[in-house]
Order: C-alpha cells, then structure tokens, then sequence
C-alpha cells in the first residue's frame, strides 16, 4: 500500500492560502513642547495600520520641569476636561496623570526644558474615526496645550 499524500498536502495548501497575521507595525511621532505653553502640532495623524504609537516629546524652552515641565496625555474629547481637571490635583511625583484611569489611552512622563521622553502605546483602545484629544495634564496648562489625534 502507498502512502497517501493527498490530505497532508491539501492542508499544507490550504494553510498557504490563509492570511498571514499582521505583523506590528510602530510608527513614530514627534511633538514640541516650549515655555510659552505651546506644542508645535495642533494635530497628530496615525494611520489605521499602526498597531503601535513610538511617541517622543521634546521640550525646546529652558525652564526646569518644576517651573515650567509639560507631558503629553491623550484621551477621548468627551472625557478631556474630567480628565485634565482630576490630573492637575495630582501631586508632580505622579506625572499628573491618575495611574490606573480607564480615560487615560496614553501618557507621558514630566519634561523640562532641553529634556525629551519617548515611550510606546498600542492603537488597540483606538476607534477609526474616534474623537480624540491630546493634552498636558501640568496645572493649568490643558486649556492652551492641546490638539486633536487622528486615528484611520
């Protein structure tokens, strides 16, 4: 009797035929932040095959972090002033982000001027055509330091 080759080669073709799972793909953003309360974008935009946000965030002006230090927080539209609001009561050891908020999408530590951070985030908690807002949670800054993220 000889072997039969027949169903081991149809999986072997239908395998071939499956598509293959999406491989991460990190994109890279940079944003500016000064001492006059300012980023330089108004507005980030992340394509839809972006399964990672590689985010750096630069602090060209010279002030020190506790005089003038700035993050970048992005959360929904709906919940930015709740948010911005709870996070500048937080003590500056926290980043002023609320660890463990579910508003919270991303967040980046404290920078002072000539410092930068960069740090990565998923897409996965981001909706195509989701309304979403980028902000500094520092006390008082939110309401001039903000800017839409575009997500798709």
């Amino acid at each position: 009797m000889s072997p039969n080759y027949t169903i081991p080669s149809l999986a072997v073709a239908l395998l071939a035929l499956l598509p293959l799972h999406a491989a991460a793909k990190i994109c890279n953003v940079a944003i500016g932040s000064n001492d006059a309360m300012q980023f330089d974008k108004q507005e980030i935009r992340i394509a839809a095959d972006c399964t990672q946000v590689k985010l750096t965030l630069r602090h060209t002006g010279a002030l020190p972090a506790d005089v003038m230090g700035h993050n970048w927080v992005l959360t929904t539209t709906a919940d930015l002033e709740a948010l911005a609001t709870a996070a500048g009561k937080l003590p500056s050891s926290s980043d002023h982000v609320p660890k463990g908020d579910a508003r919270v999408l991303a967040a980046s530590k404290v920078v002072g001027g000539g410092q930068s951070t960069t740090f990565t985030f998923p897409t996965s908690a981001l909706r195509k055509g989701g309304d979403y807002t980028f902000f500094c949670s520092v006390p008082g800054h939110w309401m001039m330091m903000k800017g839409k993220l575009v997500f798709g």
